[in-house]
């Protein structure tokens, strides 16, 4: 006979998902019997009133079919991945997000633009399958994150043409932006792929941030110093900023070095 573990309402299964485990959630739908206080007893089943046997079929059921559901989950769905592609802004994550989705689904995630945060809300790509040389594949969905900043100014839209109130809009998405990438980063992301554009200086405040606050959750995380294609590009200064992470140089507009970077993130993802 089996004893609630935990004497609360619905949890009568001790034991794995194995064959056993499924043995013992039939078993508790005959022998464990669920009081008013919530306490499990175990008492005779042929006992009991026809009522009470009612009463243990239904309030098992729901438990039995659920704790067999995540046994099938856990061992016929595919694992997915969520990588947050992060980085200031105009350093590239949506024309890799675009490279990546095109060159494994044939599909677009959103349009680029020379005029800073273009992107002012997280796209998601989901099941994106890449496979490496040596046959290894990984599932992911990529999250084109706004570009985060510690300083947004409407009057730097105006050097692109924009009126005074269509940038001043601009700067507040662009606000609400940052705070949604952050919010992904905290609840929503298992990986990240950090880009920079190579041409600047590394050593920024918001690089320094972001890069602390993705070790402080422990994420895995794959630097990318984008736009090797220019030519002042000085990946040298991104590996020397953050050694202690792997660093990819590509050029994600024109696809050099991405074969690199999906063997990296299969790595350091799968």
């Amino acid at each position: 006979m089996l004893h609630s573990n935990t004497g609360a309402p619905g949890r009568y299964f001790t034991g794995g998902c194995g064959s056993s485990g499924i043995r013992n959630i039939i078993n508790s739908v005959f022998y464990t019997l669920l009081t008013n206080d919530g306490e499990s007893v175990v008492p005779e089943y042929n006992t009991l009133p026809t009522r009470w046997k009612v009463k243990i079929f239904y309030q098992t059921f729901g438990t039995a079919k659920k704790k067999f559901s995540n046994f099938l989950n856990r061992f016929f769905k595919k694992k997915k991945t969520r990588i947050g592609i992060y980085g200031p802004p105009n350093a590239g994550k949506t024309t890799l997000a675009n490279r990546i989705a095109r060159d494994w689904t044939g599909d677009a995630v959103g349009p680029v633009s020379e005029i800073p945060h273009e992107t002012r809300r997280a796209r998601k790509k989901e099941d994106i399958i890449i496979s490496g040389a040596n046959g290894n594949t990984i599932t992911i969905d990529i999250v084109d994150t706004p570009g985060v900043t510690t300083r947004i100014d409407y009057h730097e839209f105006l050097e692109f043409g924009m009126e005074k109130e269509e940038s001043i809009i601009r700067a507040r998405e662009a606000t609400e932006g940052v705070a949604e990438a952050m919010h992904w980063l905290r609840e929503d992301i298992d990986g990240v792929v950090y880009m920079l554009d190579s041409t600047l200086d590394p050593f920024l405040q918001v690089n320094i941030m972001m890069i602390g606050i993705i070790e402080a959750r422990n994420l895995p995380v794959i630097i990318v110093a984008n736009k090797i294609d220019l030519p002042d590009a000085a990946p040298g200064r991104i590996r020397s900023a953050f050694p202690q992470h792997p660093v990819v140089a590509i050029s994600g507009l024109e696809g050099r070095n991405v074969e690199n970077l999906y063997e990296t993130m299969l790595e350091y993802f799968g």
